[in-house]
């Protein structure tokens, strides 16, 4: 299948597949008349890398889900590399809760001392 299909059916744009082959996630031959061509396979790949980027991962972070895939799993978490970049993120996500805690105790700490009796509510608003 040509680029635009390949985008179409993974929902990206083909800047995105240009991207992601640039970076050795994907690969395409090139036809006679020197358009990129690329195999069924691809699609659920390209579909991955867009469902882990939509929720923070990086293209490097998809590379284990990637190699997943193409080692015949249906799914490209199922492998042992894959679980650990999850659990990797997990901490990380957890790491940054706690520091957004840290600064909105911090943040309510000085509005309390700017704007003493002013209530806090749970927006924020006053």
């Amino acid at each position: 299948m040509r680029i635009g299909e390949l985008a179409r059916r993974a929902g990206v744009s083909t800047r995105a597949v240009r991207y992601y082959e640039q970076r050795g996630l994907i690969r395409s031959r090139r036809s006679a008349n020197g358009y990129r061509e690329y195999d069924e396979s691809d699609v659920p790949i390209v579909s991955e890398i867009r469902e882990l980027m939509s929720v923070g991962f990086t293209l490097e972070d998809a590379r284990p889900f990637v190699d997943c895939l193409r080692s015949g799993h249906s799914s490209g978490g199922s492998c042992p590399e894959s679980v650990a970049v999850y659990r990797r993120k997990l901490a990380e996500i957890d790491r940054q809760i706690r520091d957004l805690l840290a600064r909105r105790s911090e943040v309510a700490a000085q509005f309390a001392d700017a704007c003493p009796g002013c209530l806090l509510t749970r927006r924020g608003e006053s």
